[in-house]
């Protein structure tokens, strides 16, 4: 990376040549990437390395223009088509190369691959549009620290398509982010003309957001410089946001190979590019000897140095004993002790910031459990629009940077719009990258049904989340010391964290005890609740988050009617599960109920089985309760015969275990 003030530029030149002018370095920077991009598809047709690479080639000087403009401490997030941003960024062509060929070596010891590269504030992901929100997040970790430090985001006019990145354009804009937005133009996507499904003119997008535009191109360097500086200065200066679309072509293959474009075309495009003009120029002979020589030294450590190897089990399936305690009583309902320790989280952690849809004062979110956090935490606790990916991507990019988001989707139901924000950013950034960063992101919402709110309000989704490595499922229950768990969480967490909370649960105090039986749990940071029966246990019940409510009914009733005792298990760590808790019980009992909300089929409890058998050789008598197999109805009293209740549940275990008819 070099700028124009401090011109450290990495590239070396012949003894006493007189000094490169800018112009002339980000040509040889060009080069130098160029060189790169063919010897991986070089090495890729030597059966060298394997997987997918899209090169830049025709692009190179568009990242080059804009790192002559960054500065230490400055962010770029990149996409698929991120190498010349990432060698523009950070002059690592051993990282980068290594990194491709799946070398232990490489900048992410292989485990990111072409596609996702990370180091000193470069980071690069493959979903198209996605790191847009999570460049936002970027930005606003430098607006609150007030560094004058900016965040870049390359996108490629195909990423246009995306909802998210207009989500994108509207918080940058509302928030007065230092972003600088790249949006490289070269008309295809894959093998797809924008022109065939792109309307509209691409500046005019972001104006429509109030976000001021340029236009240039790569054919044009002193030009494409000249707004280079401009943007930079702009968005630096003014913490505002910049869209600078960059016409330019790609001349190579969308992958390796998948191209439709006639052969014409192309060489048109190539008898223009500025390389290829150069690259025989006889000033620029010795420094193209240079760089073939620094690549080709680079490919030879390269190959000499270990082969990546699968490592690190963020999340290990503990399956250890807990010590249990006797559970403590909860006189304050459910949402003002999440309320407490959301607050105490934020007192503690000056890094952590909440943000949501509503949940500022006087409102305090849709079930009020943010309440009046706005007024004690101002600038913390803030509103956001109607945009769950991008609240979610931008608090992606916040974590990244050191701070702690807790983000709130108003209903669980919403979860399906940051599916992708979790499962292809929040879950892997620390992995691919190779644990060079934390994500200590916090998602919380709430669940499920009994209050009316029909087919798209009223579900319990968290079973779609459940399985995916390095994303902590947890679901509250009103027993629980949730003040304790959100504090601890909050001032903790290193990890992303989706939480589940119960709408029935909120207005609930954990004070009410079932005669006959003792209430303890696991002193651990996820704690399993455990309602232990004073006679012997006959059946074991597994249920969590706000299935307990029914699940203690149930217990009770089958206690007193028919002195069938049933242990119940709650555990609140869904994901990774550690099922020493319910091994231990269902080895005494023989018998497992399975009681959720949420539709059964390939659903936590299925897993607990699963699980079970795979641990055990045991003859298991086993029930299922959950709902219908169908959406949630509104109309109350359909709802009730949807859900499923203690009574139901009641019913079907008499005959079941106890009268055995069934």
């Amino acid at each position: 990376m070099f700028d124009i003030e401090n011109d450290n530029f990495v590239m070396p030149s012949s003894a006493g040549a007189p000094e490169l002018s800018l112009i002339e370095k980000c040509l040889t920077q060009g080069l130098l990437i160029r060189h790169v991009e063919n010897k991986l598809l070089a090495l890729y047709k030597e059966g060298l390395l394997h997987g997918t690479i899209h090169t830049c080639v025709g692009q190179e000087l568009s990242g080059v223009a804009v790192a002559t403009r960054l500065r230490q401490g400055d962010n770029v997030f990149s996409n698929h088509r991120g190498h010349g941003h990432y060698l523009a960024f950070t002059q690592d062509i051993v990282g980068l190369i290594a990194e491709v060929m799946g070398k232990s070596l490489g900048v992410c010891a292989g485990r990111g691959g072409s596609q996702h590269l990370c180091k000193n504030g470069f980071f690069s992901n493959g979903i198209l549009g996605g790191t847009a929100p999570c460049a936002a997040g970027l930005a606003l970790a430098h607006k609150l620290r007030k560094n004058h430090n900016i965040a870049v985001l390359f996108i490629g006019d195909g990423a246009l398509g995306e909802g998210v990145v207009y989500e994108t354009f509207n918080l940058a804009a509302i928030l007065n982010l230092p972003l600088y937005i790249v949006c490289e133009a070269n008309g295809i996507a894959q093998t797809t003309f924008l022109e065939t499904v792109m309307a509209g003119d691409l500046q005019a997008r972001a104006q429509a957001f109030g976000i001021k535009t340029l236009r240039s191109d790569t054919w044009n360097l002193e030009e494409l410089l000249t707004d280079v500086a401009e943007a930079e200065q702009y968005v630096r200066t003014q913490s505002r946001p910049l869209f600078h679309v960059i016409h330019t072509y790609r001349l190579n293959a969308h992958s390796k190979g998948d191209d439709t474009r006639s052969p014409e075309e192309i060489e048109k495009y190539r008898r223009q590019d500025l390389l290829v003009k150069i690259e025989n120029e006889a000033n620029y002979i010795a420094i193209v000897n240079a760089i073939r020589q620094r690549v080709d030294a680079a490919v030879t450590q390269v190959l000499a140095s270990e082969n990546a190897v699968s490592t690190m089990h963020f999340h290990p399936i503990v399956n250890s004993a807990e010590t249990e305690v006797i559970l403590k009583q909860q006189p304050d309902k459910m949402v003002e002790r999440i309320q407490q320790g959301l607050a105490l989280g934020l007192y503690k952690n000056n890094r952590a910031l909440l943000f949501g849809e509503d949940v500022e004062a006087p409102y305090g979110g849709a079930f009020k459990v943010t309440g009046q956090l706005s007024a004690k935490f101002p600038g913390r606790v803030f509103n956001m629009p109607i945009s769950e990916q991008a609240m979610t991507g931008m608090g992606n990019g916040l974590a990244m940077c050191g701070f702690t988001p807790i983000v709130e989707i108003m209903f669980g139901d919403f979860l399906t719009l940051v599916m992708d924000q979790l499962l292809n950013h929040a879950a892997k950034f620390s992995y691919m990258y190779n644990e060079q960063i934390k994500n200590p992101l916090i998602i919380r919402t709430p669940m499920g049904g009994r209050r009316g709110y029909g087919p798209t309000h009223s579900q319990c989704l968290e079973k779609h989340f459940l399985g995916i490595p390095f994303l902590t499922v947890v679901a509250v229950n009103y027993h629980m010391d949730v003040t304790r768990f959100y504090e601890d969480l909050i001032v903790y967490a290193d990890t992303p964290h989706l939480i589940i909370e119960d709408k029935i649960s909120y207005a609930l105090a954990g004070n009410k005890r079932i005669p006959a039986f003792d209430y303890v749990t696991t002193e651990e940071k996820y704690p399993t609740v455990i309602l232990k029966p004073v006679l012997v246990p006959q059946a074991t019940l597994i249920c969590y988050g706000g299935s307990l409510v029914q699940a203690e009914q149930l217990i009770e009733s089958l206690l007193l009617n028919y002195e069938f005792a049933v242990e119940c298990i709650c555990p609140s760590r869904l994901y990774p599960l550690n099922i020493h808790a319910i091994l231990s019980s269902v080895r005494q009992t023989k018998r497992l109920i399975i009681f959720e909300e949420g539709q059964l089929f390939a659903a936590f409890g299925a897993e607990v089985i699963a699980q079970i058998v795979e641990k055990t050789s045991m003859a298991l008598e086993v029930i299922r309760i959950g709902p219908q197999a169908s959406p949630v109805p509104a109309a109350y009293g359909a709802e009730l015969q949807h859900l499923p209740t203690a009574q139901m549940a009641e019913t079907i275990i008499v005959e079941r275990f106890i009268r055995g008819t069934i």
